[in-house]
């Protein structure tokens, strides 16, 4: 019997951090890992993995509007070189991953990991028993309950793909629907046919309504069909490619069918009735210290029932490490506040988001003001062509930021500069005096233009 102070299940981002952070306190740590590629899907097949074709997307994406304003043709693409990039980096992962581990002195198994009991696990021949565990056995694309099933690929099947189809139907509207379209849309053929088909009422569900919208409207300017209310019942292979069944008498013919309507939490097999943990189809239920229903038994990142985003997944290691190592050895508890998690959508135009929708608090009754443009033409936006760009910013009668919202490039820069407001309670009138002073001209420095409705 292998005894331990934690161990750590899952080696995605989540894993390793509060593996690296206990070890490095002088808690005894193993790490599970059932796949034959450690490493988690940010590296892997996810975040990390498809900012390789982002950048190039971006690119061409700014080249394209900047036809007849300085560049006289867009350039050339190769798929399948994106590819061998991101091949690259991801090759390096997984030895590198258990490297890491191992050099820092924590314990590698390898094989699928089964609660024994609220103490125990078995895994392949290995029995361990830690006085605490971390559950951070990620997600996996969910499983559509749609008839020829077998015929659609995962994300993860998308970014090995040799080279891209003519025509590519994404089954649902959310993040990688969005995302991989827009790849698409500047990486694929010419002649491309490209369509999200989302079964609510709306796509991004979580997103601001009016800020989607406009999304939308930049998506359809190269080609990117969204349409919602659609009811998929089924996929066939046909000899020149595959039909998509949404109702009577209506159908798609496309060339490849994607998975992009969510993921699901990673907990089949881990046999967590035999550990009192409990758990849902969103996932495994935790507290605002990540303890699960056994306070003996953490979980963090896309298993928990939180928010499936990666640096999310890394803050909650780093708050559920905190709270082992002060259970140990005494000091202060720490918790999540989930309240200002910015979302990023690497779409072109971006659209980020931090805080409330307008939609959320026009349902709760909450008061509030609201600074909003949209197809803005500052000089920023003029100098490379964008049309789309959009704000809104919400804030309540206190003038303490609710929410933001951008469709820009380089959101990010103007995402965490409302963030960093919303955590330290910066009211919106000092946040346009404190970023007077900013690089300029920037994406940053127009956030003064936005602000100042609520001087």
């Amino acid at each position: 019997m292998n005894e331990y102070d934690v161990i750590v299940i899952g080696s995605g981002t989540a894993g390793q951090t509060v593996a690296h952070d206990v070890n490095g306190k002088g808690l005894k740590t193993a790490l599970v890992e059932k796949s034959d590629y450690p490493g988690g899907v940010c590296a892997l097949a996810g975040c990390q993995a498809k900012k390789w074709f982002y950048e190039v997307v971006e690119t061409v994406a700014r080249s394209g509007h900047l036809i007849g304003k300085g560049v006289v043709s867009p350039p050339e693409t190769l798929w399948s070189a994106v590819l061998e990039q991101k091949n690259r980096f991801t090759r390096g992962v997984p030895d590198g991953t258990v490297e890491g581990l191992m050099g820092a002195g924590i314990d590698f198994f390898e094989g699928e990991a089964r609660f024994v009991d609220q103490n125990t696990l078995q895994v392949a021949e290995d029995r361990l028993k830690a006085k605490y565990f971390v559950i951070a056995s990620g997600a996996s694309p969910m499983k559509l309950p749609i008839d020829g099933n077998e015929h659609i690929v995962t994300s993860t099947d998308f970014l090995e793909l040799e080279s891209l189809p003519r025509r590519i139907f994404f089954v649902g509207g959310g993040f990688i629907s969005f995302e991989f379209a827009h790849f698409a849309a500047r990486l694929g053929p010419q002649d491309r046919e490209i369509v999200v088909g989302e079964a609510a009422d709306r796509p991004l569900g979580p997103f601001d309504s009016e800020m989607v919208e406009l999304l939308i409207q930049a998506s359809a300017d190269e080609g990117i069909r969204v349409l919602a209310g659609l009811d998929i019942k089924a996929v066939e292979k046909h000899e020149n490619g595959f039909v998509v069944s949404t109702g009577p008498g209506k159908s798609f013919e496309t060339d490849l069918v994607v998975n992009g309507a969510g993921r699901f939490a990673n907990v089949d097999g881990l046999n967590l009735e035999a550990a009192g943990v409990e758990f849902s189809k969103r996932g495994i239920a935790v507290d605002s210290r990540m303890r699960t229903s056994n306070e003996h038994i953490y979980a963090v990142g896309d298993c928990a029932a939180t928010v499936q985003l990666a640096r999310v997944a890394d803050f909650e290691a780093h708050v559920a490490a905190d709270n082992i190592v002060a259970e140990e050895n005494g000091g202060k508890k720490e918790a999540v506040d989930y309240s200002a998690v910015p979302a990023l959508l690497f779409t072109y135009p971006q659209y980020g988001m931090v805080g409330r929708t307008e939609d959320s608090l026009k349902a709760d009754n909450v008061d509030y003001r609201k600074s909003f443009s949209k197809n803005v033409r500052w000089p920023t936006y003029k100098r490379i062509g964008m049309k789309h760009a959009a704000y809104k910013i919400l804030a309540g009668p206190d003038n303490q930021i609710l929410g933001a919202h951008f469709l820009s490039d380089n959101a990010s820069g103007l995402l965490q500069i409302v963030r960093l407001a919303m955590v330290n309670r910066i009211p919106a009138d000092e946040l346009h005096r404190q970023c007077i002073v900013t690089p300029y001209p920037s994406r940053e420095s127009d956030i003064i233009y936005m602000l100042s409705a609520f001087m």
